[in-house]
Order: C-alpha cells, then sequence, then structure tokens
C-alpha cells in the first residue's frame, strides 16, 4: 500500500524539526505531492508534520491520472506509455500505476523521473480550511480513500 501525501500550508514560523523532515520528504512547496510506501519510518513522519499536511490511500485509478497529467521526467518532459514500456517492466502507465498502489515498486524506480507532482490548487472552493484537522472539517491530517476526490480537484 502507498500513501498520497499533499503538501496543504506554507513555509512561514515553521519549526526546524518540522522544516527538515518536510525536507526529507521532498515537500518544499505548497499543492507538492510526493508517493511514499507504507512503512513505520515514514509513518512516524507523517504524525510529525501531520499539521502542514494531508495523507491517505491512493487508488489505482486515480495514481494513473495523476502520472499521466503530472508526472514529469528529467527535462520537464511528460511521462507516456512508450517511455514506461521502454525503462520498465510494465507496458502502460495504468500497470505501472497499480504496481506503485500496491507498494510492489516504488514510483522513484522509474528511470529519470521527478519525485514530486505539482498540482495547482483544488478548484470549487479550495481547501476546507488550513488550520483544522480533516476529522474536523479541515484540510489537514489522514483522509483516508477521500484523497482521491482531492487529488482529482488539483489535477
Amino acid at each position: 500500500m502507498s500513501f498520497v501525501v499533499v503538501r496543504v500550508r506554507g513555509t512561514l514560523n515553521i519549526k526546524p524539526d518540522i522544516k527538515l523532515t518536510m525536507k526529507l520528504l521532498r515537500l518544499n512547496r505548497t499543492n507538492h505531492c510526493v508517493v511514499i510506501p507504507e512503512t513505520a519510518e515514514y509513518t512516524g513522519m507523517l504524525k510529525k508534520v501531520k499539521d502542514y499536511v494531508t495523507w491517505g490511500e491512493v487508488s489505482n485509478e486515480s495514481m494513473a491520472e495523476m502520472i499521466q497529467a503530472r508526472g514529469k521526467l528529467i527535462g520537464d518532459e511528460p511521462i507516456t506509455d512508450k517511455y514506461i514500456k521502454a525503462n520498465s517492466d510494465f507496458k502502460d502507465i495504468k500497470e505501472f500505476a497499480s504496481a506503485v498502489t500496491t507498494g510492489s515498486v516504488n514510483y522513484n524506480s522509474l528511470k529519470d523521473v521527478k519525485p514530486i507532482f505539482r498540482l495547482s490548487p483544488p478548484n470549487k472552493g479550495g481547501y476546507e480550511g488550513i488550520k483544522r484537522s480533516f476529522q474536523v472539517g479541515g484540510a489537514l491530517g489522514y483522509r483516508g480513500e477521500k484523497i482521491n476526490v482531492l487529488i482529482k480537484r488539483m489535477l
């Protein structure tokens, strides 16, 4: 299983240890998104930065849409089915996205891929509130499967 993590809040007045954790997660700007495996180390990092990011389990369809729409190679080239077939054991983006979602392969294992997705701010009203957790009506913290709705709004 893989998590998708989206940075919601900016960089002003962040404690140094949280700033370092954000840097290690490669979440340097607002609306940047990364795909990470579900491990104890990453779970601890997510708990530390829970007041600045939102995360959840991504579906195969959302992952494929995100790779196709916002996945980039070095040189700002888009990721295509032809590139996936030539540089991996998968035949197209959907098959690669399914493998990334289940956790059998890392997204970063693809040659020359940029490890982040630069998403746009969510349309139809923006974030729910960037100072409250998702459980009480805000945008921060763990979302579960509802992260897919947010990703579709940000593509």
